[in-house]
C-alpha cells in the first residue's frame, strides 16, 4: 500500500476497513488462481475503471502514486524476455501491478484511524495470549504513511542529481536516501518515546 487517504470523498470512503481488506484478500487469492493474460487484463482494467470513477482528481493521485512499482515492471519484463518466457513476465507483471493497485485503491480511501482500528480487533487473541500487540498496530500504519513520503524523497534527489548531471542516477540514490530514512526513523521513534508511546518506557512494561 503506497498512498495516504485521497482527499476526494468517494462512496468506497464509508465502507468498512474490515471488508475492503476482506475484499483485497479474496482478489488476490483469485488472482493468483488465473492463467489467462486476457482475464488478467480485464481485471486491471476494471481496477483501472475504479480509480476513474470518482472522476480525475482521485484517477491522477492514484495513477502518481502507482509509479513507483514501473522500475519492477520493467526489470521483470526485461529478465522474462532474456529468459524467453514473455508469457510468464505478463502473467506476472499483470497480477503484481493490478495487486498493488487494489492495495493502493483500498489505502486511499482508509483513514489510518480505522486501519489501526482494524488491526487492533484482529490481534485481541494475541493479546488475551499475553503477546504484545502495540508494536504492530502502530508499524502498519507508520509504513503505509512513510512510503509515499520515501518515494517522494526519491524523486526529489532524482531531480536534483539531473540538475547536476546528464547521467542517470541509478544506485547512486541508495546511499543518500537510506540515511535520510534513517534518520526520519530516529525522529519518529524520538517523538514516540517522548510520547510514552511503544518505544517509550510504558510501551515496553
Amino acid at each position: 500500500m503506497i498512498s495516504l487517504t485521497s482527499p476526494v470523498e468517494t462512496r468506497a470512503h464509508r465502507w468498512p476497513a474490515g471488508l475492503k481488506l476482506g475484499g483485497l484478500c479474496l482478489a488476490s487469492t483469485a488472482l493468483f488462481l488465473v492463467g489467462d493474460i486476457a482475464i488478467l487484463a480485464a481485471a486491471l482494467g476494471a481496477v483501472l475503471a475504479l480509480y476513474a470513477a470518482p472522476g480525475p482528481v482521485f484517477l491522477r493521485a492514484g495513477l502518481r502514486s502507482l509509479r513507483v512499482v514501473l522500475p519492477f515492471v520493467a526489470v521483470l519484463l526485461a529478465w522474462h524476455a532474456i529468459a524467453g518466457d514473455m508469457r510468464m513476465g505478463l502473467l506476472v507483471t499483470l497480477r503484481m501491478v493490478t495487486l498493488v493497485a487494489l492495495a493502493n485503491l483500498v489505502t486511499m480511501t482508509t483513514g489510518l484511524e480505522d486501519l489501526v482500528d482494524l488491526i487492533r480487533r484482529l490481534t485481541a487473541p494475541l493479546r488475551r495470549l499475553g503477546l504484545p500487540t502495540q508494536l504492530l498496530e502502530i508499524a502498519i500504519p507508520l509504513v503505509i504513511r512513510f512510503t509515499p513520503v520515501l518515494v517522494a524523497r526519491a524523486e526529489t534527489l532524482a531531480e536534483a542529481w539531473r540538475a547536476r548531471s546528464r547521467r542517470r542516477p541509478g544506485w547512486r540514490l541508495i546511499l543518500p536516501l537510506t540515511l535520510q530514512a534513517l534518520d526520519d526513523a530516529d525522529h519518529v521513534g524520538e517523538a514516540l518515546r517522548a510520547r510514552g508511546g511503544p518505544l517509550g518506557p510504558h510501551g515496553q512494561e
